[in-house]
């Protein structure tokens, strides 16, 4: 399994209900081998806290209450 597959598994099974209700629209790095989450504003600083304490292992950034960390391009109406 992926990081990121990883990632989104805890979210989904651990961090959802509670970051969904009390953080929405702020984004989680998710370290998901010692299952430990980093939550801030930007994607940048979840990312940042995510390396700086675990400088060895890669992280997974989701924007939390949304399907991508990032929407692209223009929308239909």
């Amino acid at each position: 399994m992926s990081i990121a597959e990883k990632a989104k598994e805890f979210y989904e099974e651990r961090l959802r209900v509670q970051l969904e209700a009390e953080h929405h629209d702020e984004f989680v790095a998710i370290e998901p081998v010692s299952k430990s989450f980093y939550l801030a504003e930007t994607f940048i600083d979840a990312a940042l806290a995510a390396k700086h304490a675990n400088p060895d292992r890669k992280s997974f950034v989701i924007r939390v209450g949304h399907d991508a960390a990032f929407h692209l391009g223009a929308s239909t109406l």
